[in-house]
């Protein structure tokens, strides 16, 4: 086992990563920007080296900084956490030639997953679910309508130089491909000077869900599932597990596909396998993620299982149990993030002047903030994390009601009150949504 982990990353998830640490009775050291000094994971590690300015790429993003303190410190491990050099095949091959322990993927893992194209072609050798479409790009009017016929209207066409929506198309039947193919090949070479399509299967009403998966290099196990369909521009809001749209069914081949996924690239660590759900409760594969994820916390709660415990084991050679688990209780998690939900969630950066947090049985909060701390304007928005477990889904959305109108933020705007309005909405309610439903959400002002 490490005797000493390096945290390189902030906020919430290092304080995260070090009370686990400290419970295996494992050192630690903070690293942190001038902009953190105060911050929580800096006060509670072992040990704390500052590696430079507020900006990310001066500090949080600066390898060479990064390798210095855990060289200075003599860590022989460093956690990424989430979001910053989590996923940098770079930094974990830096990592390995300095003989330091990366907790995560391997370079060659995190390159083969974070490539799209590469991803979907070891899904398919694998015999994962992947979302049908035009092997390359379509070479005319005839081609795009084979496809289509082949793999079933609607189809998405879209450019292959495309973004913002320009030159993608949603075609029904075959009567609108002429028209489509026509406007979308205009609009494309316009925006992008390259008028080349290629065409999927559209998704209708789909659901994002996501596996949690653990892996000791040969063989893997599931540790269920999480809807993350509340999104907003694709930043996830709202998430919960298990899902209400899930069904025994469908959890096993979803378990089952995640696993296949795992062991085809000799997954090492804990990570998810991310897909697409349409409304005939069909799956795609989307992505694999190659570190802990923000809303690894309603996974912990129902299986109750230390995920990072579990990550710091695999990393130094431990083998997992074979076990697939799943969901013995129902657990949310809410993102609490300094924004504005009445400015189209403008960031309100500053300073806490008051801050007060809900309590009870089922109430779990991951935060680094406290009263007097400041929210600095360099870094993503989150305030904390709030997580509800109980016996029901419906006793869970109960009791995060009656936590959120006990959460008190005072000195900045907080997401609060956006969340306060979700749980009562008819709709959520139900389990009734997809990733579309924040273009439909009304937030009434108050």
């Amino acid at each position: 086992m490490f005797k000493k982990i390096l945290i390189a990353n902030r906020g919430e998830i290092a304080l995260r990563v070090i009370r686990t640490c400290k419970e295996m009775g494992i050192s630690t050291v903070a690293v942190y920007s001038t902009a953190d000094k105060d911050s929580l994971h800096v006060r509670f590690a072992d040990e704390a080296v500052c590696i430079g300015p507020p900006k990310s790429s001066e500090s949080y993003l600066n390898i060479p900084n990064i390798i210095a303190a855990a060289e200075i410190t003599n860590a022989d491990a460093i956690h990424p956490g989430y979001g910053f050099l989590s996923e940098n095949a770079k930094f974990s091959k830096i990592c390995q030639e300095n003989g330091i322990k990366f907790i995560g993927a391997s370079p060659e893992m995190i390159e083969a997953m974070g490539d799209k194209s590469s991803a979907k072609e070891t899904m398919i050798k694998a015999g994962v679910p992947v979302v049908p479409g035009s092997p390359g790009l379509l070479k005319d009017l005839a081609d795009a309508k084979a496809v289509a016929k082949k793999i079933k209207y609607p189809v998405m066409m879209k450019a292959t130089a495309g973004g913002g929506g320009k030159g993608m198309r949603v075609i029904w039947k075959e009567e609108e491909m002429q028209a489509a193919w026509e406007s979308a090949k205009q609009e494309a070479g316009a925006a992008f000077g390259n008028d080349g399509m290629y065409m999927e299967k559209f998704i209708e009403e789909p659901r994002h869900i996501e596996i949690q998966i653990a892996g000791d290099g040969k063989h893997a196990c599931h540790l269920s599932e999480r809807d993350c369909s509340i999104q907003r521009r694709h930043q996830k809001l709202v998430e919960e597990t298990p899902s209400p749209f899930m069904t025994p069914e469908l959890r096993k081949k979803m378990g089952a596909a995640a696993i296949k996924a795992a062991e085809a690239v000799n997954y090492e660590g804990v990570g998810t396998v991310e897909f697409l759900v349409d409304k005939n409760r069909d799956f795609y594969f989307m992505e694999m993620n190659t570190r802990i994820q923000v809303e690894h916390t309603i996974t912990e709660e129902v299986i109750n299982y230390d995920l990072i415990k579990e990550q710091i084991k695999l990393a130094a050679g431990d083998k997992i149990s074979g076990k697939n688990y799943e969901p013995t209780m129902h657990a949310i998690q809410c993102r609490i993030n300094a924004e504005d939900p009445f400015n189209d969630f403008r960031p309100s950066p500053g300073k806490i002047e008051n801050y007060h947090e809900p309590g009870g049985h089922g109430i779990r909060i991951d935060t680094h903030v406290y009263a007097s701390y400041v929210i600095p304007p360099y870094y993503d928005s989150m305030v904390s994390k709030l997580i509800t477990v109980a016996q029901t889904r419906e006793e869970a959305i109960t009791k995060m009601e009656r936590a959120l109108s006990e959460y008190i933020i005072e000195g900045v705007k907080s997401t609060i009150p956006f969340h306060q309005q979700l749980m009562k909405d008819e709709n959520f309610r139900k389990g009734n949504f997809t990733t579309k439903f924040m273009e439909t959400f009304k937030l009434k002002e108050i």
